[in-house]
């Protein structure tokens, strides 16, 4: 039997932040929130680091509470129209270790919202520079591009014709066409707080790990 890291309480918690996301009612629930989000998530990260290491050595879980793989609950509200305080989701990122010099490098995402659960894997629109070199390389290397794209998310911005430079009738067109290269794989909430959620997020992440390894080598990155 694995370990249960999870709890229908998380899900209560964000459902309740919903409704409430006003500083004070923040601060009279932080210890709910450190018991039920910030610290089963630090734990999860921490044991998910090993089964990471193992699909590429250059991806990183990091389990500090602060800069980590942990994404902040707060959000940046400096020049949005949205000026709510809180998050109302769970994200954590497990980036590539080169992605302090390249921002735009391939990783994994974990978000944790009711009734909306999911893994994704890839790279979210990349920098002309590197969009570029992820369409040079499916375009010469269709055969590879073929294993790696399953899980593909169709759902991305995409051009509405192929970029300058490919021609229409490319096999991999629909791909080319596209700003982002993600894949997915969604859980229940039931599964999130199972005792089998980390076999599944690790089962996950090496079915849609080709994609990443794929853009990784397109921009030049080992994997």
């Amino acid at each position: 039997m694995g370990q249960t890291y999870f709890t229908a309480e998380l899900f209560d918690f964000l459902r309740q932040l919903k409704r409430h996301n006003r500083r004070e009612w923040f601060l009279r629930n932080k210890s709910r929130y450190e018991s039920v989000l910030r610290d089963p998530c630090l734990r999860f990260i921490a044991d998910l680091a090993e089964p990471l290491h193992r699909l590429s050595p250059w991806l990183v879980a990091d389990p500090r509470p602060s800069g980590g793989s942990l994404m902040r609950i707060y959000r940046d509200i400096r020049f949005s129209p949205d000026k709510r305080l809180y998050k109302t989701n769970v994200g954590m990122h497990f980036s590539h270790s080169a992605g302090k010099k390249e921002i735009h490098a391939p990783g994994f995402y974990l978000h944790l919202e009711p009734e909306s659960c999911f893994l994704a894997a890839g790279s979210w629109r990349p920098d002309p520079k590197s969009l570029a070199k992820i369409r040079n390389a499916i375009a010469q290397k269709p055969e590879m591009w073929k294993k790696a794209r399953r899980g593909l998310s169709t759902e991305s911005e995409s051009l509405s014709r192929p970029p300058r430079g490919y021609p229409a009738d490319h096999p991999f067109v629909e791909d080319l066409k596209h700003k982002s290269f993600v894949a997915l794989s969604t859980f229940t909430d039931a599964t999130v707080c199972s005792s089998g959620f980390m076999a599944e997020s690790v089962k996950a992440g090496r079915r849609i790990s080709p994609l990443v390894g794929f853009l990784s080598q397109a921009l030049g990155l080992k994997y």
